[in-house]
């Protein structure tokens, strides 16, 4: 029995099949963690929804941005983004299933009570101006929401990059749309913790702007557990105790990774395509 975790797929089927065919993925003894971002540039969205839906309870899931926006895009609320590939998601016969199964998963995975320490999964990260249980506690906030009938009111306004910084005292949407830039969007922060939305590239680029990455600010309460990641292909992969972030860009030209838990073991698959 084996635990793999995995970074933003978006679309990439046939790497993903062969990733988990190298390490011989078996759904009857091994659990697939993926970190978000199913959906949206690489070839076959629609593929990596069935084949992730078929896998049941060997298939843990977080949602990420463009999860998100495929939802809202479903929705009727967004147009599909001009790069995007999901219409054969929308066209699909089985369309309402997997939207459906979709919208049911998290945005953060806790399993910090594992023997061997366990980890966190969400697919940006976790707000430095959290700790744990408060991060705990906004993701089910915001899921909550997401299974409910209010769905779609949530997805018509979540588009926001305020408020940039958390307080216990938000309510109502603003405290939504930080719940959800924290956990599906974030990259850098400024120093006091406030969130930056807008700058993507890699951290020694961004060097003189004062931005530093979200995970490299001071937090007053330290998590206690690894923080699993994806969303930040400029970063190229973070592979340090702790801090495992694994989207590599695949849909990009670069790799498909995937971790092994129980040895942090890491295994690559390069893109088969030119790149989205």
């Amino acid at each position: 029995m084996a635990t793999y975790l995995i970074g933003d797929i978006q679309g990439c089927y046939q790497e993903l099949r062969a990733l988990l065919a190298r390490v011989d993925f078996s759904p009857a003894h091994d659990t697939l963690y993926v970190a978000g971002d199913l959906v949206a540039r690489g070839p076959d969205s629609l593929s990596v929804l069935r084949y992730l839906h078929a896998l049941g309870a060997s298939a843990k899931i977080v949602l990420g941005n463009h999860d998100l926006h495929l939802l809202a895009v479903a929705h009727g609320i967004k147009p599909a983004k001009p790069k995007d590939r999901t219409q054969p998601i929308l066209d699909a016969p089985d369309r309402e299933t997997l939207l459906q199964w979709l919208a049911a998963q998290p945005l953060l995975i806790d399993e910090s009570a594992r023997d061997d320490g366990g980890f966190l999964l969400t697919h940006a990260g976790i707000s430095p101006q959290w700790d744990k249980a408060t991060a705990v506690a906004c993701a089910r906030e915001v899921e909550a929401i997401l299974h409910s009938n209010e769905q779609a009111w949530l997805l018509r306004h979540m588009y926001a990059d305020q408020p940039d910084n958390w307080e216990d005292t938000l309510e109502g949407l603003p405290r939504y749309r930080y719940i959800i830039n924290s956990l599906t969007r974030m990259r850098f922060c400024w120093p006091d913790g406030r969130l930056d939305m807008q700058c993507k590239l890699p951290p020694a680029k961004a060097a003189d702007t004062g931005l530093i990455p979200w995970f490299k600010v001071a937090r007053q309460q330290p998590l206690g557990h690894a923080i699993v990641f994806g969303h930040w292909a400029a970063l190229g992969g973070t592979i340090q105790p702790g801090l495992y972030g694994l989207d590599t860009g695949c849909v990009w030209g670069g790799e498909l990774t995937l971790l092994r838990w129980e040895d942090k073991v890491c295994f690559t698959q390069p893109a088969l395509n030119d790149g989205a």
